[in-house]
This record gives C-alpha cells, sequence and structure tokens, in this order.
C-alpha cells in the first residue's frame, strides 16, 4: 500500500513539472512573438504623414542636389558665417544701444540732484564691469581679454580648443556686451574680442562643413582665416578693409587660395550688417557708417600734404609713447604683488573699483566736461569726423546752431566756451593714461576703437590749429579753399591706428567707414610715415606686446623684437635633452613612438596604446634608425583587426602602406624654419633627421615649450654641433626688456 502511494505521489509531481516546464516554453514563445512585433514595428514604424514626409525628404534632396552642383559645402558655410556673425554683430550693438540710453535717461532724470548724478555716472559702468568679468570668469576664464593673440597662435597651427568652444562663445557675447554698455567713461572697444567671437562660429561651421563632406579636417584652415575678416567687416560693414586688416594682423603667412574665401565671407557679413540697419530703420539705403560730407571739388591743397606727413610723423611718436606705457602697465600688474593678488583672487572687485575711478575722473561735472565725456563713442567718432571748423564756430556767436543732428555735437568740446584747443589737449592727456588704466581690467574688451578715436582727436586738434592759423584758407593764385579739420581727423585715425598694431589696412578703413575717398592719398601718406616711426628700433606691435606678455607659442612676435633670435637652431633648445655617455655630449632624445617595417602585431598594439598620435615614422631597424616613411593610425588600426591569434608571424610592412616623408629638416635648421613649415604646410610633428637617421620629433607642444624658453630667457644648455665639446648657450645676450 505505501508502494502505491509513493508511486502515485511520484506520477503527480511529473504531471505537475510538465505542466510548469509547458507553462515556461508558452510564455517563452510569446514573449519571442512580442519581440518580433517590436522588432518589426522598428523597422517599419507607424509615422504620422508619410507620404507628405516622404515628400519633403525628396524635395530637400533635389534642392541640396541642384545647390551642389552650383557650389560646394564650403561656400555655403563661408556665406552662413557672414550672415550669423553680422546678426550677433547687430544684436549686440542694439543691446548696448539700448543700455547706454537708458543710463543717459537716468542721468538726465536725475538733473539738480549732483549726488544722485554722480552714482548713477559711477556706479553703472562699475556694476557692468563687474557683471562682465564675474560672468565671463565663471562660464569660460578663456573669454577674458581680446581674444586676438590667442587667434593668431591658432591660425598657425597650435591646437586651443578652449578658445573655440560654445562656453567660451557665449561667455563673450554676454561679456563683451556689459562692457561696451559701460559706456566711453571705460573707453574699451569690441573689434578684436569680435574677431575671436567670429573665429568660434567659424570653428563650430568648419566642424559641420567636414562632417558633411565625411573627410578629415584639413591641415591649413581656411575657415578660420575668413572668420578673421568676417569680424572686421562685421564691426565696421567695410569688406576690403575687413579682409587686408585680417591679413596682416593676424596671418604670418597667407595662402592665396584663401583670398576669395575671405572676401566672399567678408562681403556677406558687411552686406547682412548694414540691411539690418535698414531694416531697423536707423539709415534709408546701405552706406557708410559714419557718413561724412566733405567737398570734393577742393578737398585741400597741394601745401597740406606736407601737414599731413607731419601729422603721420606725430602719430607715430605718440604710439610709441602710448605702447611704451601699455608694455610697462602689463609688466606692472604682473609683477607687482599686492596688485597681482588681487587679480588672481577678486578680479571682479578688480574691474568693479577701476571702472569707479574711470567713472569718477569722467564725471561730466568734474574733469569729464573737458573730455567730452556725454559722448558715446561712436558720437566722439561722429564728432571729431565733422568738417565743421569749431573754433571759428564757438566764436562766431551769430551762427545759427540747428537743434538736432550730429551738427551739434562740437559743442560737448567747447562748454561754456572753453576753447576746443583746450579741450581736445585735456582729451589726448587724459584718454592716454586712461586708456592704458582700462587696459588692465579682466574682462573682454577690445582697444582698436579707442585708439582709432584718439587718433583722431590728435588728426582733429593739428586741422583746428591750421584752421586758426589760416582763418580764410590757403590761398593759391585765384582760389581759395577753407581748412576741413575733419580730413585731419580723418588722417589721423588711421595714422594712429596703424602705428600701433603695425598695420597699413587703417588707410583703407577709414575711406570704407566714411565713405569718402578724396583724402585716400595723404592718408595713405601719414599711415606709412606713421609705420615707419613706430616700427622703429624694432619695438612690437599692440598684439605682438600681447602674445608675449601672455607668453603664447607665437614665434613671429618673439622674432620682431628680438630678431637675432632668428638664427637659434634646434639642436640648441631642445628640450628634454638627454646625455649620449659614448659621445659625452648632449644628444637629442629618444624617439618615443618608433616602428619597425618588421614589427608584428604585439608591437604595433603597445605603441596604439601608449600613444595617442595620428602619425607614427618607421625605421629600417632601431639600430640602425634610417627614416622610411610613416604610416598613419587608421592602417595601423587596420592592420590589427585583420589578424588573427595565428597569424602573428606578418610584420607591417606586409600589411600597411609606408608613405613617404615630405620634408623633414635638421639639427642644425633653426627654429624659425622649423615653425614655418609646420605653420605652412599645417602638420601636427616633424621629424628631425641626420644624414637619413631618425633624430626625434617635433610636435606642437614641445614647440611651444621652445618658443617659452625663448621668451623666458632662460638660460639653456646646448651642445656645438659636429662633436664638438659642450658649450653653454648665455641666454643673457637677451636679457634686455623683450617687450
Amino acid at each position: 500500500m505505501e508502494e502505491f502511494y509513493l508511486t502515485e505521489e511520484a506520477d503527480a509531481c511529473t504531471a505537475a513539472g510538465k505542466c510548469e516546464e509547458n507553462k515556461k516554453h508558452q510564455s517563452n514563445k510569446r514573449a519571442a512573438a512580442t519581440e518580433e512585433r517590436l522588432l518589426l514595428h522598428n523597422q517599419h514604424p507607424m509615422k504620422p504623414w508619410q507620404h507628405a514626409r516622404a515628400r519633403v525628404k525628396e524635395n530637400v534632396r533635389c534642392v541640396w542636389g541642384i545647390l551642389g552642383s552650383v557650389g560646394s559645402v564650403e561656400w555655403y558655410c563661408l556665406g552662413a558665417l557672414g550672415v550669423l556673425t553680422a546678426l550677433i554683430s547687430f544684436f549686440m550693438d542694439l543691446c548696448v544701444g539700448k543700455l547706454l540710453k537708458a543710463h543717459s535717461w537716468l542721468y538726465n532724470e536725475l538733473q539738480g540732484y549732483r549726488l544722485l548724478q554722480f552714482l548713477c555716472w559711477t556706479l553703472y559702468p562699475a556694476s557692468l564691469c563687474t557683471l562682465s568679468t564675474m560672468f565671463s570668469h565663471s562660464v569660460c576664464p578663456q573669454s577674458a581679454g581680446s581674444g586676438l593673440p590667442e587667434v593668431r597662435t591658432m591660425l598657425l597651427g597650435l591646437d586651443m580648443p578652449d578658445f573655440l568652444s560654445l562656453s567660451n562663445l557665449f561667455a563673450k557675447v554676454v561679456g563683451l556686451t556689459c562692457t561696451l554698455a559701460a559706456g566711453s567713461a571705460v573707453f574699451l572697444g569690441k573689434v578684436s574680442p569680435f574677431i575671436h567671437l567670429s573665429t568660434m562660429v567659424g570653428a563650430f561651421l568648419d566642424r559641420l562643413c567636414v562632417s558633411i563632406r565625411g573627410e578629415e579636417p584639413r591641415g591649413q584652415n581656411g575657415m578660420l582665416v575668413a572668420a578673421a575678416a568676417v569680424g572686421v567687416a562685421s564691426c565696421f560693414g567695410a569688406p576690403i578693409s575687413g579682409v587686408l586688416f585680417s591679413i596682416e594682423a593676424t596671418c604670418t603667412l597667407f595662402s592665396v587660395r584663401n583670398y576669395c574665401c575671405c572676401f566672399f565671407a567678408a562681403a556677406t557679413g558687411a552686406l547682412t550688417f548694414r540691411l539690418l540697419a535698414v531694416w531697423n530703420r536707423e539709415q534709408e539705403t546701405v552706406q557708410a557708417l559714419f557718413k561724412t560730407s566733405f567737398s570734393t571739388d577742393l578737398p585741400y591743397y597741394a601745401p597740406e600734404i606736407l601737414v599731413f606727413a607731419l601729422l603721420g610723423l606725430l602719430c607715430g611718436a605718440v604710439a610709441r609713447l602710448f605702447m611704451h606705457s601699455f608694455r610697462w602697465s602689463l609688466l606692472f600688474i604682473r609683477t607687482n604683488r599686492v596688485v597681482s593678488r588681487m587679480l588672481a583672487t577678486e578680479k571682479s572687485f578688480y574691474s568693479g573699483m577701476v571702472a569707479f575711478i574711470l567713472g569718477t575722473i569722467t564725471f561730466p561735472h568734474g574733469a569729464g566736461q573737458l573730455m567730452a565725456a556725454k559722448l558715446s563713442m561712436k558720437q566722439l567718432l561722429a564728432s571729431l569726423l565733422d568738417r565743421q571748423q569749431w573754433q571759428v564756430l564757438s566764436q562766431n556767436v551769430s551762427v545759427m546752431v540747428p537743434q538736432k543732428g550730429h551738427e551739434t555735437l562740437w559743442l560737448e568740446w567747447s562748454p561754456a566756451g572753453t576753447s576746443v584747443f583746450y579741450t581736445l589737449g585735456v582729451f589726448l592727456i587724459m584718454k592716454l593714461w586712461l586708456l592704458v588704466l582700462a587696459s588692465t581690467l579682466p574682462l573682454p574688451a577690445g582697444y582698436f576703437m579707442p585708439i582709432f578715436i584718439y587718433g583722431a582727436a590728435i588728426g582733429r586738434l593739428v586741422g583746428e590749429g591750421l584752421a586758426y592759423m589760416f582763418p580764410n584758407g590757403i590761398h593759391s593764385g585765384s582760389s581759395s579753399c577753407l581748412i576741413n579739420p575733419g580730413g585731419y581727423a580723418l588722417a589721423g585715425a588711421a595714422a594712429f591706428s596703424g602705428a600701433v598694431t603695425h598695420t597699413v589696412s587703417p588707410a583703407i578703413l577709414v575711406l570704407e567707414l566714411t565713405g569718402q575717398s578724396t583724402h585716400a592719398a595723404p592718408t595713405l601718406l601719414a599711415v606709412l610715415l606713421a609705420n615707419a616711426v613706430a616700427r622703429s628700433c624694432r619695438r612690437p606691435s599692440l598684439y605682438d606686446a600681447l602674445s608675449l606678455v601672455k607668453q603664447l607659442p607665437h614665434l613671429p612676435s618673439l622674432l620682431r623684437s628680438r630678431p637675432e633670435m632668428s638664427d637659434v637652431q634646434i639642436g640648441q633648445v631642445w628640450c628634454s635633452q638627454e646625455v649620449d655617455p659614448e659621445r659625452g655630449s648632449r644628444a637629442p632624445p629618444q624617439v618615443e613612438a618608433v616602428l619597425e617595417k618588421q614589427a608584428g602585431v604585439r608591437e604595433v598594439h603597445l605603441v596604439l596604446t601608449a600613444y595617442p598620435g595620428t602619425q607614427f615614422p618607421v625605421v629600417d631597424s632601431h639600430e640602425s634608425r634610417i627614416l622610411l616613411g610613416s604610416v598613419h593610425r587608421l592602417e595601423l588600426e587596420s592592420f590589427l583587426h585583420h589578424q588573427t591569434e595565428g597569424h602573428n608571424e606578418l610584420q607591417l610592412a606586409d600589411g600597411c602602406s609606408v608613405q613617404p616623408v615630405p620634408v623633414h629638416i635638421s639639427a642644425e635648421s633653426t627654429v624659425q624654419q622649423a615653425y614655418g613649415v609646420m605653420s605652412v604646410l599645417g602638420v601636427p610633428q616633424l621629424y628631425v633627421t641626420d644624414h637619413g637617421r631618425l633624430r626625434g620629433i617635433i610636435t606642437w607642444p614641445q614647440m611651444q615649450k621652445i618658443i617659452t624658453c625663448l621668451a623666458k630667457e632662460e638660460r639653456m644648455q646646448i651642445s656645438e654641433q659636429h662633436n664638438e665639446p659642450v658649450q653653454t648657450w648665455n641666454a643673457d645676450v637677451c636679457r634686455n626688456d623683450t617687450l
């Protein structure tokens, strides 16, 4: 009986187990069916308006095919670069204009309350400068400063991704808007930072263009070169001078194939910028930004050419004084412990304090009334370019002064009957050191527009003085011509800005900016003479000085200040040198990532794992080091991918194509030659050989260390070539002031 019950119990358990297995099997079948339906649904999703979507896609492909047949993707990106940069420039000016108008309205509403007006005049720019500093350094610290020295360095081939990020773009736009809204009390501009802004937009569009083409990035980036030209063109609506200024100020080596691209992008940006002004009803049609009405029949007499030449010499001398003060201020804030500590820990407080000091000095009820402090930056330039003789207008009380328009701006230069010579002199003396003080602010700001206005004030003073000496004009035969002080202001602006930046393109800029071509020849003469004075004694320009102070790896800036360094050889300044025990002298460092032509899978895998480079040199053997060529990283990865564990005996030469090295240099080559080759070819590294044997690799980080060592004028150990005994190169020969 017990056996019967046990058997029955076992049969029941077996049946229950089979039933449970059937349930699991059915559940698995349902899950598989559900997964299959999900896969089918994902492959053929039910999307609304499938026919409409198909038509849209077909039309987009058709339009893209037509556009692709007309021009390449690069040209559309260049056009988009001009439009986007012009939009940013226009809306930035629009916001700045609103903020300046709000400040002026608040100041005028407090009329009669002197203390409240003082607080309004000083705290408004101080708050904006503090906000600009806080925001820019919080979002992206690299957004502070002009950004043009970094752009020049990047255009030579050095990779600086932090200066081209979108966060930097956002911080630069907001910070620069706050800086410009501080007004003429702070006296800073937007040209140089806007070149940096345009370069960031160009870098983004370049990445987009590369992704659309499906190609690798090129060595020479024409998009960034065009972006530098668009930055100037979108500020002034001047495409020709924008291209020329970008070539002079940013490009040491300019490729001719980028010439047409630069002009196309600059013209697009300038035209968009001016059309937006028409759309905003600021102007009736597309015209010059600072339209002047100089006489075209007889703009000047031949004897005035001598005065324009003297004006150029004067602007060059004042430019040297300004650059000396500017370099001294930069060195002072880096060497003074109190100021350097404040800039390191309390940047916002420093900006607010300096802006408050600038506002106090330029207060209209104080010294500001002698500097036309109530006028904005645009109003200052427009008033200085006025063709009327201010001294005559201030003395002739019978002249009916109109109540509206730019013709009344001269009244700010003659408050309460004060002589215009006195106000212009005070303006030149005060603004010189005020601009030097403002240049120490750690916020996004430019210096081109302030020095442009300063040069216009120099020319205006010369023109007014000449008009005072010849009130009836210069007689020539039976005709006479009144002196036009605005023409001298035009030439002075171009001469002084060209002398400070070591460029000639401001002579073209003033013509495009004013639409005035009558003074083209004397303006060019003044610019050339000013450059001759400013470049004498091998003094660096404004942007060269900034590059040297920031210790950027920009070799042309260093060579302009110390030309004797152009003879320094690569073997003399090779970093991380090691002693060769066999030769008893210093030898270049061993190559870090070198492959033999007989290298196997294991060696290739170790090199790819250890080094992130894209090109690897291939030698005949590690003993001979005869350079055969280089192989790309993708080739090596493909070589590893196609190998199996049973075919490890295959060699590198059997599975990879070794490309010949087009250019390599010797250790006797100069640093300038190596730097030029890497910049022109846009290569990330350069091979150093000795009679065909690979001695080392120079990369951009190593080149940066070499230039930094030269800039810091450190004592470096060098060895003479041809197995001569070790000698010490005394860097004290360059111990003089590099700046």
